[in-house]
Parts: C-alpha cells; sequence; structure tokens
C-alpha cells in the first residue's frame, strides 16, 4: 500500500513498508514487462494441458496433442535399426575375410565391434586392447592360436580352455617340476630367455639348449617359434603374457599358469562375433 511519504532524494513515494528506519520506494514494474509474465503463466497452464506434464499416482497426464518423447526415440531407433539391417544382413552372409576386404561394411563392422568390445572385452583386454600381465595385448602381433580373420573369430567364439564349450581353443603346458629337475628348469629358463634377451649366466645357455630339445619342441618346434595349432607362443620374440626374464620362466616352466576365455559365440551371435573380429583384426595386430 502506498503512502503519502515521499522520498527526498529521489522524489518518489514510498510504499508505506519499513524496516529499520530504510523505506521501499514505489516503483512499479514496467507495464510491458508485467504483461510478459502474464503471458508466460498463460502459455505454462496451456502447455501442461497439450503435453504430459502432472505426475499421478503411477503415470502422468498425457495431454491432448497425446506426444511422447519415448515415441519419438522408439521411432527414432527403429529407423536406424532398418537403415542399418542391411548391413547386418550382409556381415551375416559374408565371412569374416569377405567383410573386411568390403570397405562400407568393414567400416560397419569396425564401428559396431568396437562398440561391442568396450562392452564385453576391456574387462581384461583394457579399453585400447592392451592387455595386461596374463592378459594378451590385441594391437600386437603376436598371437598364440592365429591372427587372421577367421581364426580370431573362431578364438572369440568358442574361447581358451572354457570347459562348457566343447570346442573350446584347447592345449596345456605341463608342470615341469613334476619331469625334470630343479636345475635344468634353470638352464632350460636361461636358454628361453637367451633367445629375445640377455641372460645371468652365459654358460647355461648351451646345456638349457639340450633340455629345451629333449622336452619343449614337440609344442614350441626346433626354432623355438612356436606353434598356432597348439597355441604354444613363440619364445624367439620379447612378448610374454606373464612376464619375461628367467625368474618369470622359470616359474611358468616349473608350474604354468593356463588362462581362460570365455566363449563368447552363445552369449553374443554369429554376427556380432563377426563384428568383434573384425575390429580385432583391424587393430593392427592381425596377420
Amino acid at each position: 500500500m502506498s503512502s503519502d511519504h515521499i522520498d527526498e532524494v529521489s522524489g518518489i513515494s514510498t510504499t508505506g513498508h519499513e524496516w529499520d528506519g530504510i523505506r521501499e520506494l514505489n516503483n512499479p514494474l514496467p507495464r510491458w514487462w508485467v504483461w510478459t509474465f502474464y503471458i508466460t503463466i498463460v502459455w505454462a497452464i496451456g502447455y501442461t494441458i497439450a503435453y504430459p506434464a502432472w505426475p499421478l499416482l503411477h503415470t502422468a497426464t498425457k495431454g491432448v496433442l497425446g506426444y511422447s518423447s519415448r515415441n519419438d526415440v522408439g521411432n527414432e531407433l527403429s529407423k536406424a535399426e532398418a537403415a542399418k539391417g542391411k548391413y547386418v544382413a550382409a556381415i551375416e552372409a559374408k565371412s569374416v575375410s569377405e567383410i573386411a576386404a568390403d570397405d562400407t561394411l568393414r567400416e560397419f563392422a569396425v564401428a559396431a565391434g568396437g562398440a561391442a568390445f568396450k562392452l564385453n572385452c576391456v574387462q581384461c583386454h583394457g579399453s585400447g586392447a592392451q592387455g595386461s600381465k596374463g592378459f594378451p595385448n590385441l594391437n600386437d602381433d603376436d598371437w598364440l592360436w592365429g591372427g587372421k580373420a577367421e581364426q580370431i573369430q573362431q578364438t572369440i567364439t568358442h574361447g581358451i580352455r572354457f570347459a562348457s564349450d566343447p570346442d573350446t581353443r584347447l592345449s596345456e603346458m605341463p608342470a615341469f617340476a613334476d619331469i625334470i629337475t630343479a636345475d635344468q628348469i634353470q638352464q632350460v629358463s636361461a636358454y628361453a630367455a637367451s633367445l629375445s634377451g640377455a641372460v645371468s649366466d652365459q654358460a647355461l645357455v648351451a646345456s638349457g639348449a639340450r633340455v629345451f630339445a629333449e622336452n619343449c619342441v614337440a609344442c614350441h618346434g626346433d626354432n623355438a617359434k612356436g606353434n598356432k595349432e597348439l597355441g604354444a607362443p613363440d619364445l624367439t620374440d620379447a612378448i610374454w603374457l606373464y612376464g619375461s626374464g628367467e625368474a618369470a620362466i622359470a616359474a611358468q616352466v616349473t608350474a604354468p599358469k593356463h588362462g581362460v576365455m570365455p566363449a563368447w559365440g552363445a552369449r553374443l551371435g554369429e554376427i556380432k562375433v563377426k563384428e568383434l573380429a573384425v575390429y580385432i583384426h583391424s587393430l593392427g595386430g592381425g596377420e
């Protein structure tokens, strides 16, 4: 409520309100602002009538226009599924090598496979597929079971040492502590380490080579370059799954670790496995 009091400084009447000797000037809002404010109120009421707005016990008001953002999202997803349908059908019909040779299909498969990798594989192989101790690096060209696209597909489909899949990749290195002596283990570990680096005692290498020839060539080969049919690693490179150096090699020879990879075929389906195989092969380490 206004009063007859006039502020001496501004010459504007006051409202009659006073707090601790401070009076409130009677400065009404501009008419255009007041009408804009009223219009927004009317618009808001109209909006809540036209569109879903007011929450109810188990649902919400539907709005007279029947609009639904959920339906919009569903329609967009349906359009996206329809658009990629021809690519999915082509991937289903072709082999992974044929997919990799087709620029358009390869691009689609790499994108889809990359998404599947982030969802299912990063827990072991890392976000960049770089792996870690006991989990292979998928960016290099060292593949225990072969790095061709079809071989990668086979590994993803059936896993490694996955007991519930009868077609799983299966091989196990014996625990040589039960077969050869501790001295022989030290010798053969020195020989294996010498194939890709320096060793602490060069004198052990010659005797280690004899131990290797008598016990290891059946899987790793005369040249120690491994055997992809058996999943036996190449010992002449500097890539070691469970650690490099004589001590780590001796530990593996004594009581080997045997990693397990799940069989993803039944869980992901043939199409998604193909996409994963093409994506992994595209990382640069595939043969």
